[in-house]
């Protein structure tokens, strides 16, 4: 009867945590952001530890907001890469770029300085940036191993971890453009495309 009990109670709990964890998935698809809905307002610690708000950005600029899951990995440092190279086109267009991950402040400060990235990362600790824009985002403590560009490796820890997506925030403040199935290597030179087509 005890391990009956024992058994029950294992069940219900591992039951309950999968509910939350759904339910969690569940708020970020009901959040999501069409193309034409006012981009939401937010404020985050930047690499440099500042706050970065939003409303200072939005509608002032036309700015790329595009999430990303970690600091420092292939896919990611490739995306970073290709912003990296294209900048200067881009803010000849008036563009900003940011890039958000669930990184902390410090693990972007590696990954900016390793990199030579010239344009802000967002640290997005807790996911609430991504639910908002409807990014669906995981919750859970995570330790990426990653080698920097001297073939160094180092351990980043984080807790949240979003899916790969790209929004262009107009200069009305209303999502332009939206791209959930990004191309790590090429997003870039996408979005450039993108915001050449909404120029027109």
């Amino acid at each position: 009867m005890q391990r009956l009990s024992t058994w029950t109670l294992a069940t219900v709990t591992a039951l309950g945590l999968a509910v939350f964890g759904i339910g969690q998935n569940i708020m970020a698809e009901e959040a999501k952001l069409d193309v034409g809905a006012t981009a939401p307002e937010f404020s985050v610690k930047d690499d440099a530890g500042k706050d970065w708000k939003s409303a200072d950005h939005f509608g002032k600029k036309i700015v790329v907001v595009y999430f990303y899951p970690a600091d420092l990995t292939g896919g990611c440092t490739k995306q970073a890469c290709g912003f990296r190279d294209d900048l200067s086109k881009l803010q000849d267009n008036g563009v900003e770029v940011v890039g958000v991950s669930g990184d902390t402040v410090e693990n972007h400060q590696i990954f900016k300085k390793d990199q030579k990235l010239n344009f802000a990362l967002l640290a997005d600790v807790e996911g609430e940036v991504a639910t908002k824009f409807g990014v669906p985002v995981e919750i859970a403590d995570k330790v990426a191993k990653v080698k920097t560009s001297d073939g160094k490796e180092i351990s980043l820890t984080r807790k949240a971890t979003a899916k790969r997506w790209t929004f262009v925030v107009g200069l009305d403040g209303k999502i332009a453009y939206k791209n959930t199935m990004v191309a790590a290597a090429d997003d870039s030179k996408a979005v450039a495309a993108a915001i050449e087509k909404l120029k027109k």
